[in-house]
Formats: C-alpha cells, structure tokens, sequence
C-alpha cells in the first residue's frame, strides 16, 4: 500500500483545509469518535459520501468541550451546515455497564482513554455550536440520536426522556443509516442557493450561505425529506398520519407509551411507511418516513469511496481498540431481519438486506491484502446477522405491506428466500485471492436459519453445505452464537427461537468437528435480567448449560437502551403489543441475584445460590443443579 500524505484524510484542522486550498468548509461534522477514515465509521462515510458529491467536508473528531470551546471554533462556520455524530456506539452504553459502573475503556478513543468525550455527545456539541453559531443549522446522525428521536426511556437518568432535539436545541435528525437523508438535504439547499433563495445570507465577499431561517423554509416548510425528525409549532394533521400518544399523557400512564412503541417499530420496518407525530409540551415531534433500502448499487459506491482504512495521522503510536478489532474484517450486508427484542439493528437500519455485490466486497478485501500489517487473515466476513447477506422476500409486493417486525419470528416467513450459496461463494471467492491464508466469521449466525427444513429442497441442501463450509474452514477454533436464554417463556419475549434449536446446532457442530477431526468449541452467549425472566428460570439456565459442561464466559445483563421493545417492557411494564404486564428485574439485588447462576461452579457463588433457593422453597432445583439428593424441604 503506497503511504499515505495528510491531505488523503478529510481535514480536521485549519491547516488542512489549507492544504487543499480551502478558505471554508461546505459542512463541518462532529464527532465523539476518533478519526478513522473507515466504512465502519460513520462519520467518515458521510464525510466521504458528500465529499463524492463535490462538497468540501470537514471533520473535528472528539472536540474539548470545556473552557473556551476552541475546537468548536477551530474552522469557524461551514456554508451549509453542523453535524453531529456522537460516534459509532450510543455514548452511555460505551461508557457504561448494565451495573452504571465506568468500563474498563472507551473502545472509539485513543489508548481507550475515557476523558475524550462527554456523555451525550450529542446534546453537549449540539448546545455549544448553538451558542457559538445560533443562526447555523445543526443536524444530528448516529445511534444516539435515531433511538432517541421519539420519547424514550433512559436508563442512565432513570427517566423517561422527550425527543433529543427537544433538550439538545438542534434543528433536524436523520434517523438510521445516514445517505439518502444527507444527500437529499444537501440537493435541497444547494438548489436554494442555485435559485438566490430570498431567505439567504451571505458573507463578506459575497458568497451566499445557509441559515436556519433557509434550512426551516426549504426544508421544513417546502420539502419533507424522509428519514428525518423535526420539531413544529403546530402540524396540519393528514389522514394517513399515525397520532402518537403525546409526551405528557405517557407520563401520566406509561401503558401508553408501551402502545405507542408498537407504531414505531412497525413504521421503521415498512416500506410504505406513515408519518410519526407525537405532541411534546407546545411542539409536535414529527418524524418523516424513511427511504426505500439503499440498492446494491448504492451501498457499493458507499463502501468504495476513497478511504485510507486508517486512523488519522494524529493518533500516530496510540491504539484505538475499536479498529484494532475491525481493521481486517469485511462488512458484507446491512440490515437484519432477526427483529430481536433488546436489539436496536431494526430501529436503526431496518429489517430489509442491502447487500453489497461480490465484485465491491472483492475490491475490499483486495485492500486489506495490501495493508502492510496484514498477515493473511480476515477477522469477519459478517454483518449485524453474519448469514444474512442477500436473503430477501420471493414476492416484493407482500413485503411492501408487511408489518412484522421480525422474518424469522414467531416462525420463518414462508416469503423470505433464505439462500446461503451466494455467502457461500462470497467465502470460498475471498479464500482464493492471493495473499489470503483463512477467512473467519466473526459475527453472529442465525442457526435457527440452517436448521429450517425449507420447503425448496435447493434451500436445504444449501444450509446443510454452508454449515459445513462454515464450521470446517472459518472457524478460529471457538464460534460464538447467541441461543441468549433456555427459558422459553423468556425468548418468547426475546423473540429467539427455542432453546431446543441450540441442542440441534450443537449436536450437528460437535458431530462435524468430530468427522473432520478439528478441536473447536462452541461459545454461547446469554443474557440476564431480561423482561420476563425470574431467578427461577436462570436456575434452570445454569442446569441447562451445566449439563451440556459449559462454564458460560460470554454473558451479559440486560442493559435497557433507548427505543427497543425490551426497554419499553423493561420501563412501562406492559408488553407492547399485548399491554399485558410484564415481569422485569431492576433492583440491584434482583439483578446480581440472577447473574450469579451464570457462576454456578464458583464457592461464593454457590453458597447465595443455596441460601436463595431454600429461601424460595425450590429444593428441586438446588438438588438438580448441583446433583444431589442432600438438600431437604425446610
């Protein structure tokens, strides 16, 4: 790989600007990540994408947000607009256990340094460029902004919370995966400038320039651009609008703010979705539908935008973990059609696949070979869901109309084309480049999906060769898959299958693994804590997966995060689309209590679980978890 000079980074200081002859920046984006000019972040594909487009584009990653705000001023005022993207991870959860204890380090910062950047970013930016800048649009992206672009239970505040643009004073959001909105928002005010829009100004040499009275008119008052939230004084309410339950009246009974949650996850996952309004003391949160899945074409040229693939030079000798971890892995698809309960995928890029060609994920991968630092091996061919890529519904009308929140849950929609040969030729083109020693598969499998009797036979032979190909060659000795709890009652709510899949799956890894002579394992991953789980049925999990001699290492307590159904279970109580009261853990002793049988086989650890279980009268399950007939009823 040919080195790289300053300039082949987007600026971040005046410096570079003036390296490439710039007097300003077009748009200047914020972001509480670090710099890394790699399609894994998403600051940098916006910058990248906008840049393609012709703008000149800017980025000043993890400004100082004390004292005289410098940073924020360090390239002065962009002629269209603000952006603020928080970083790749919601900032609380990347700081923050499920316990509210500080994480051992932030993954996005350099040498994982905690001091980098505020909790909530993005109304800590937001707040300062207003004060600094009132008169310059704001515009939020990220995974903090689209769970919170409608009221929200926040776990960190312990309170329920209206839209983020109410508290941060920002102008717009757009919501999910940021490239239509964006380009359509910068087609729309560079058109106003092309017209002399009377609303414009300009600066002193006559250059004309965006402000939020233009960005209001164009595109709050002319134009509704999808995949955007705005604020409004008032609304004129059209037939096919959906009325959100408003702020207060949720306040006062959160059953509504459960029933409420049901609409939104249903209008994030439907083509032809309706317009969202939720009435928030004197103003009405409107949320536009979003834009039809970027095609194959469209997400190619995202991932083939010039990147570097490296952090900014400015981080020269320090470690930034989180691309330490994806520097050699390759993105194959967006989207997951899983609709997992706790998970925020759906909410954010949407049920549907986009997948990217084989030719775009060829070219990446080519990339990679020619980093000086690869050693001829692919971390993860994956995505959110690893066996997902280029699956899609059979007959596209039926999707255009379809509710359902997940394809695979309750059952597998008889719809869904759940082909794995095309991954499986995307694994075997990838092994015979040159340069290439092994490819793993690091993300999440669905084995739910390879256990399915499809009713193609062509299907089913496809799953069974793609299982084999899967555990005999991209496998680095451990596979982590997420049955995430025994309980059915519990995955129910989960919207996981059965824990009677995992046995399956097992059984078919542990028999091909013996055929083909190879010492791997297979790492379940759990949760606690879950809406709907009780001390009783982790009792059952932790004999469960001791009698299959796991001693569980990937294992985590539910975090409630904004805008999941899980959350809204979690904070109202009621289930969203039944409104029937749900049961969740949220004291500290309730939750530790039900961590701790993930450590059965610890001596601290057992002598609660006896103390707990005697306590309750559940003998049965004292003596079946630790094999014994000592312990008597009370």
């Amino acid at each position: 790989m040919p080195e790289h000079r300053l300039s082949d980074w987007l600026p971040t200081t005046r410096k570079e600007m003036d390296l490439r002859g710039w007097d300003c920046a077009d748009v200047i984006l914020f972001s509480g990540d670090a710099y890394v000019d790699h399609p894994s972040f998403g600051v940098s594909v916006i910058g990248r994408l906008l840049e393609a487009e012709g703008l000149r584009v800017a980025i000043i990653p993890q400004p100082d947000w004390h004292g005289d705000y410098r940073d924020f001023r360090r390239l002065g005022r962009p002629r269209l607009w603000f952006g603020i993207s928080p970083g790749c991870m919601d900032s609380m959860v990347n700081k923050y256990t499920a316990a509210k204890r500080l994480r051992k380090e932030d993954a996005y910062s350099p040498d994982g340094r905690h001091d980098m950047r505020p909790e909530y970013p993005t109304i800590v930016y937001s707040k300062i460029l207003k004060q600094l800048y009132p008169e310059v649009p704001v515009i939020l992206g990220g995974i903090e902004a689209s769970m919170r672009r409608l009221m929200h239970y926040d776990y960190w505040k312990e309170r329920f919370m209206p839209s983020i643009l109410v508290e941060s004073g920002a102008d717009m959001i757009t919501y999910g995966m940021g490239e239509k909105p964006t380009l359509e928002i910068c087609r729309l005010l560079l058109n106003a400038i092309e017209r002399c829009d009377p609303t414009l100004e300009y600066d002193e040499i006559g250059e004309p320039r965006i402000t939020t009275r233009t960005f209001r008119k164009v595109l709050q008052e002319e134009n509704e651009v999808r995949q955007t939230v705005s604020l409004y004084p008032h609304v004129d309410i059209r037939k096919d609008d959906i009325i959100l339950h408003s702020y207060e009246e949720c306040l006062s009974n959160l059953k509504l703010h459960a029933d409420n949650f049901r609409h939104i996850e249903e209008e994030s996952n439907k083509i032809k979705a309706q317009r969202l309004l939720q009435k928030t003391g004197k103003t009405w949160v409107v949320v536009n539908p979003p834009f039809p899945p970027l095609t194959q074409e469209e997400l190619d040229h995202s991932f083939d935008l010039p990147y570097t693939r490296l952090p900014h030079p400015k981080y020269k000798g320090k470690r930034i973990p989180a691309y330490e971890m994806i520097k050699f892995s390759v993105n194959l698809h967006r989207g997951c059609f899983g609709g997992c309960a706790f998970c925020t995928i759906s909410a954010h890029q949407g049920k549907f696949i986009m997948s990217r060609s084989k030719e775009s994920i060829l070219r990446e991968v080519k990339e990679i070979t020619k980093m000086p630092d690869f050693k001829g091996y692919i971390s993860d061919l994956g995505g959110p869901s690893a066996n997902m890529y280029m699956m899609h519904g059979r007959n596209q009308n039926a999707c255009k109309v379809c509710k359902r929140p997940s394809c695979i849950y309750p059952q597998i929609c008889p719809n869904l084309n759940g082909d794995h040969k095309p991954l499986i030729d995307i694994y075997r083109a990838v092994d015979q480049l040159p340069g290439i020693k092994k490819s793993f598969i690091g993300s999440g499998i669905r084995y739910d999906m390879l256990l399915h009797d499809w009713l193609d036979e062509h299907l089913n032979r496809n799953a069974k060769e793609y299982t084999h190909e899967l555990i005999t060659h991209h496998v680095s000795g451990r596979l982590k898959v997420a049955p995430e709890h025994t309980s059915d009652t519990v995955l129910q709510l989960m919207r996981k299958p059965s824990f009677g899949i995992f046995y399956q799956f097992k059984h078919v890894f542990d028999g091909i693994c013996r055929k083909e002579h190879l010492n791997q394992q297979i790492i379940p991953y759990f949760i606690s804590s879950h809406p709907g789980c009780h001390e009783e049925d982790m009792a059952e999990l932790a004999i469960e997966t001791k009698n299959l001699d796991f001693q569980l290492e990937q294992i985590q307590d539910f975090t409630p995060t904004p805008l999941t159904m899980a959350t809204t279970c979690w904070a109202t109580g009621y289930h969203p689309y039944t409104l029937e009261p749900v049961y969740s853990a949220k004291k500290p002793q309730e939750k530790l209590r039900q961590r701790m049988f993930f450590f059965w086989y610890k001596p601290e650890e057992r002598k609660q679980i006896e103390h707990y279980l005697k306590s309750i009268g559940r003998i049965d399950l004292l003596n079946r978890l630790f094999n014994s007939k000592r312990y008597k009823k009370l």
